[in-house]
């Protein structure tokens, strides 16, 4: 049986026990408070880079891509520890830099199969389709069918997430200051997606509890086989899930609850609550 291993990044905000039990190599990504720099989730867990995202007075987050050089030390060490082939499942290229560096660091491999699948997502969107890779290669497949897989399945991928504050997307550049300052009078809760590798908002609901229940709605035609929750430090991330458990029939002790690290966190701000969901199939 050929040996593939499987590759994300720290965009993907899997769990450390999800990353042990399916054998994933975790690359990650840079972020930035001032003039420190941490390699997230190795040097800054996603509870430090919260508590420093909202002490007062801290200097907004700047996240870096991968760098090749990452990618290439990743690749030779899992080729010496006896992988035939490798399988790369990463954030989506219109987010971030990270998947090309992937690409570039493969030129240095010719002749190994090195298969790189753009997730077109983040978070645990990356995630789940990096968990799907891990049962595929410990099923035999090769990372070419497995690629292939992932790539047919990263259209089915279902990703809502509510925020609290337009704040934070306007600190991190993604809305005008001048939107943000509206937002914030009308009280909206803007709710985002991931359409095509590019964050798009489809609905700014008036308040938290309505934005909850547009989130059920979103979600509620699904049957999954895998969900994940998302959030960044919300207070209501237990009844949340359990409510989205009830809304989709699917058991709530097989949800993983992610606090989404410091990739996604700036963008997403304090209090944000939502979910990904793979459906069955496909």
């Amino acid at each position: 049986m050929t040996r593939v291993a499987v590759v994300s990044d720290s965009v993907a905000d899997l769990l450390p026990e999800q990353v042990e039990q399916a054998g994933i190599t975790v690359v990650p990504l840079t972020v930035s408070f001032g003039d420190r720099d941490y390699l997230a989730g190795v040097d800054l867990a996603p509870e430090e880079f919260w508590q420093e995202l909202t002490r007062e007075g801290a200097p907004f987050p700047r996240t870096a891509a991968a760098s090749p050089g990452s990618f290439q030390q990743t690749f030779e060490r899992l080729f010496a520890e006896g992988a035939e082939q490798i399988i790369y499942v990463g954030v989506g290229s219109k987010l971030s830099a990270t998947v090309q560096s992937a690409r570039v660091a493969r030129e240095s491999f010719a002749g190994r199969s090195i298969e790189i699948v753009d997730s077109e997502s983040a978070s645990m969107g990356i995630g789940l389709l990096a968990l799907l890779a891990a049962e595929l290669a410990g099923q035999g497949v090769s990372a070419s069918e497995i690629a292939a897989t992932v790539e047919r399945r990263r259209r089915d991928l279902r990703l809502y997430v509510a925020l609290e504050t337009l704040e934070y997307l306007k600190r991190g550049g993604r809305i005008s200051p001048a939107r943000a300052a509206i937002g914030g009078l009308l009280n909206v809760k803007p709710i985002i997606t991931v359409e095509d590798g590019a964050v798009e908002s489809i609905g700014r609901p008036r308040t938290r509890s309505k934005a909850r229940a547009r989130l059920l709605e979103l979600f509620g035609d699904v049957r999954p086989e895998q969900v994940a929750v998302l959030h960044g430090q919300a207070p209501d991330v237990g009844e949340f899930a359990e409510a989205l458990a009830g809304q989709v029939s699917f058991p709530r002790e097989r949800m993983s609850i992610h606090l989404v690290g410091s990739s996604v966190g700036p963008h997403v701000g304090p209090g944000a609550i939502g979910a990904v969901m793979l459906p069955s199939g496909g």
